[in-house]
């Protein structure tokens, strides 16, 4: 029987996957539907600002993703100030009929780095509404640790910046917030292969956020499938306590019991 990974519990609900998955940048929508049937994940991210309700682009969307086999987790992607997250979280929840969202407030187009002021901000306003805010953040600890206090039901570190496709760049950051916060902790932004997503949750992450490098993967469809593989394997790895580092190898076999070759009598040639 294989193993799987344990239910994951955020906000209201209970996730079968903690493989998180965009719905942004795919070359078509038939791609986008394929792309997340064959990752297995359960959640999808949708940015609030491309179903600005009536659009008809919007309803294109959602049109493919089917409501009763993912969860829609809205986001305040381009966002660039605490007012205007916080509006576009409550027009989702309004449209949507959902109550948690992922919120991003962004410092600048060209970085795309979390504004840390804008974004606490915004935090404790969500949260005080009713929200389970789900906090994208930089690799900072201290900023980490002020999120959670802030009330996010998860707080999610960039690996790296967005979109950049260099995986975790700074994996000491991540043990500290690991070790610092109790609230869980999702890698998000960076990854760009499924190794990225195996080191993400080797070093303990509850999952793994990820669009561009699936979407924009020259095989969408099996780069989704190779990251929800390395996402369980990942979470499997973590908790299966690996062996420790050495200098020196270490033989397979013991060396107790091997039979020692015969040695040959003396004064044969080639001796």
């Amino acid at each position: 029987m294989a193993v799987t990974y344990a239910p994951f519990k955020l906000g209201k609900y209970s996730l079968r996957s903690r493989l998180f998955l965009g719905t942004g940048k795919y070359p078509t929508l038939e791609c986008m539907r394929e792309a997340l049937d064959a990752s297995g994940c359960q959640v999808v991210t949708v940015a609030v600002r491309r179903v600005e309700m009536g659009q008809k682009h919007a309803e294109g969307l959602l049109d493919f993703i089917d409501p009763k086999k993912y969860i829609i987790l809205p986001n305040t992607a381009g966002c660039f100030s605490a007012e205007d997250a916080v509006r576009s979280a409550r027009l989702a929840r309004e449209a949507l009929e959902v109550e948690w969202v992922k919120l991003e407030v962004l410092a600048d187009k060209k970085t795309l780095l979390p504004d840390p002021l804008g974004t606490l901000e915004a935090c404790k306003t969500l949260v005080k509404d009713g929200f389970t805010v789900l906090c994208y953040t930089s690799d900072d600890p201290v900023m980490a640790r002020r999120i959670e206090e802030a009330g996010a039901a998860s707080v999610m570190p960039a690996g790296s910046p967005i979109g950049s496709g260099q995986g975790v760049l700074n994996p000491n950051n991540l043990r500290i917030i690991l070790e610092t916060i109790k609230a869980p902790v999702i890698v998000d932004a960076g990854v760009g292969t499924a190794s990225d997503v195996t080191i993400a949750m080797e070093l303990g992450a509850e999952g793994v956020l990820l669009n561009t490098g699936v979407a924009l993967a020259k095989d969408p469809v099996a780069m989704a499938r190779a990251m929800g593989l390395a996402c369980e394997a990942g979470y499997l790895a973590a908790r299966s306590g690996r062996i420790p580092k050495k200098l020196y190898a270490t033989a397979s076999s013991p060396w107790e019991g091997l039979i020692e070759p015969a040695k040959r009598p003396e004064g044969i040639p080639g001796e």
